[in-house]
């Protein structure tokens, strides 16, 4: 369960960089494919599941961050439905991009050479490497 710490601690970043909770949220609201409210999200949370004013906050958040926009629902008191502004696609991009260029001076020779010795791939998962590159 998210603590109250980990959660301020995560608000305090003043970077644009998802943490690990907000993460989670974002892939429930992509899962999700269209608009979604605090309790559609809780509901597709895994367990231990957070309380609905963490779920809330975490929203808020991501609206701020420029990662969600809302609307309104008409009828609903204060329901507000999210809709991401960012891809997944569009975020794996960028982090991988910033990856790249901040643990491997912007080489991808250098990140695969990374990923080729320190993840102890089989021979088979580097040929599979080999062919994707040649391609």
């Amino acid at each position: 369960m998210l603590s109250e710490t980990n959660m301020l601690n995560d608000m305090k970043r003043n970077d644009n960089t998802l943490t690990k909770v907000e993460f989670e949220v974002m892939n429930i609201i992509w899962d999700i494919d269209g608009a979604a409210c605090a309790w559609d999200v809780l509901e597709h949370y895994k367990e231990p599941k957070p309380a609905y004013t963490t779920i809330a906050t975490y929203l808020k958040v991501l609206y701020e961050k420029g990662y969600l926009d809302f609307h309104k629902v008409g009828g609903q008191g204060k329901t507000h439905r999210y809709v991401p502004l960012v891809t997944r696609a569009e975020y794996t991009r960028r982090t991988m991009q910033e990856v790249k260029q901040n643990f491997f001076g912007g080489s991808v020779k250098s990140m695969l050479n990374y990923f080729v010795t320190e993840e102890n791939l089989s021979a088979d998962e580097v040929k599979e490497l080999f062919e994707l590159v040649k391609s």
